[in-house]
């Protein structure tokens, strides 16, 4: 479709304008532009078409079936918006003194008794403002623990190969050396090779459980204990904590940091790049590192203090606010027992799905899987030629988004699929029967997967030229 600035025609605009309700005030002659402001003119007619037409072409989880894995695109409730639209929270700025700004420090120290209760962690920050940040900040937790005890020889985090591809990008910025640890058969670490990896000059592990292959590592208290044994520290990526949260938590798996997507877990926006928040939990014996100010509670009344020997800040002030007030929104009407309903049901949604498309797939990992399952596409396209790819493209016509492709890397043309638990047994018999029809669709046509999408405004762009040479602006003709 076109753009605002296609559209625009000079002389075209809107006069409706409510009154000025405030004293004109004339700029000094150093601020104004030497140039005019190049907006679209369009009238207000063609306004409404063009926003109208642009929501058309967006695909989300209000339009239909959207099973990326990994990623949990879970429904955001009205309610946690309207709260977070408040006055008193949406108004306050940060740099007010703490006693002006008490009712936003409760909603601090309330969400981190509640994450910190359902992750068994001790305490938390919030300043980290996405998943990946949050890595980072925990990471950074373990090096000034081993600093601080005189131990500078721990230049090694291990991760395994089935973790997200954040981890070792992370464990690298903070100046580490990354040991890739091999899956087994199952899915899961290899308790040996972590064994010979765990030497003295190993800082500690980063690992998501269940792992993001949807599998349940069932020996995780025999890794964390080698980890330990080493002088290292564990470290859980909560990337996938719905899928255990309200049932088992990672402090009682003997983890000592853990980083929560809110964004992922908690019913806060995700898509369009933000906001997000990643906040960090610890226990005890890190709390005196962890990023300040942090919020604390002195019996009714509140107020933010410097950890003795914090990392520093990660963020500018408390991180993104809004977005923990939306996930302490979202916690307090589930209560526990519906955040327990709500995990329950995304692992029983998840192997509902994989059960029957096994029927027809291969999935890449037998037995049960916890939230999410990751299907092989290696065999289809060695009878057909029909890639992971082609059979994604296919999807879309189905009005229905494609799972992550090509994720993890371990697995060969691989689709891993997360319904999640929002999702109905009509929704998911529906999407199954479209994925069965393709499937045979693949033998008999294998031609129309390659042409695939075939309904959509965009086609296949050229994914290769447009991260090489992104166009990020609007070329202005004159």
């Amino acid at each position: 479709m076109k753009l605002v600035f296609e559209r625009s025609r000079k002389g075209a605009g809107t006069s409706y304008f409510p009154a000025n309700d405030v004293e004109d005030r004339v700029l000094p002659e150093h601020l104004l532009r030497e140039t005019p402001l190049r907006l679209p003119e369009l009238s207000e007619t063609q306004i409404s078409r063009h926003y109208t037409k642009l929501a058309s072409e967006v695909f989300g989880v209000n339009n239909g079936f959207y099973p990326l894995g990994s990623c949990t695109m879970k429904y955001n409730p009205r309610i946690n918006e309207k709260i977070a639209a408040l006055d008193g929270f949406r108004n306050i700025h940060p740099l007010q003194s703490d006693d002006t700004i008490q009712g936003a420090l409760e909603v601090l120290s309330l969400a981190e008794k509640y994450f910190c209760e359902i992750t068994g962690m001790d305490n938390m920050t919030f300043q980290p403002s996405a998943g990946a940040h949050g890595e980072l900040t925990g990471v950074l937790l373990i090096k000034a623990y081993h600093h601080s005890r005189g131990d500078f020889g721990r230049t090694r985090i291990i991760v395994p190969d089935s973790a997200h591809g954040t981890n070792p990008a992370t464990a690298s910025m903070a100046g580490f050396t990354v040991v890739t640890i091999p899956s087994g058969k199952d899915g899961r670490v290899d308790i040996e090779a972590l064994q010979a990896a765990a030497g003295d000059d190993v800082a500690g592990i980063m690992l998501t459980n269940p792992n993001t292959v949807g599998i349940f590592e069932k020996d995780i208290l025999k890794i964390t204990e080698i980890v330990h044994k080493a002088g290292g520290l564990a470290y859980y990526d909560g990337a996938n904590l719905n899928a255990i949260m309200g049932i088992a938590r990672p402090g009682d798996m003997n983890f000592d940091i853990v980083h929560l997507n809110l964004h992922k877990t908690f019913s806060t926006p995700h898509g369009g790049g933000g906001p997000g928040s990643g906040p960090v939990g610890c226990k005890e014996f890190l709390s005196r590192f962890l990023p300040g100010p942090v919020c604390v509670d002195e019996g009714g009344s509140y107020k933010t203090i410097m950890p003795a020997y914090s990392i520093g800040r990660v963020k500018s002030f408390y991180g993104n606010f809004l977005v923990v007030l939306r996930a302490l929104a979202y916690v307090m009407t589930l209560g526990s027992d519906g955040i327990r309903t709500s995990c329950e049901q995304a692992v029983l949604n998840a192997n509902y799905m994989k059960r029957r498309l096994e029927e027809r797939f291969e999935s890449a990992f037998a037995g049960h899987c916890m939230h999410e399952f990751v299907l092989t596409l290696a065999g289809l396209k060695k009878e057909t030629g029909v890639s992971a790819l082609d059979f994604a493209k296919a999807l879309l016509d189905e009005k229905m988004h494609p799972p992550t492709m090509y994720f993890p890397l371990i697995v060969p043309e691989a689709l891993m699929l997360e319904p999640t638990e929002t999702e109905s047994l009509q929704e998911m018999d529906r999407a199954v029967d479209v994925y069965m029809r393709l499937f045979e669709l693949a033998h008999s046509d294998p031609e129309y997967f390659h042409t695939a999408p075939h309904t959509t405004s965009v086609k296949r762009p050229d994914e290769v030229l447009a991260a090489r040479e992104p166009k990020l602006r609007y070329g202005f003709s004159e």
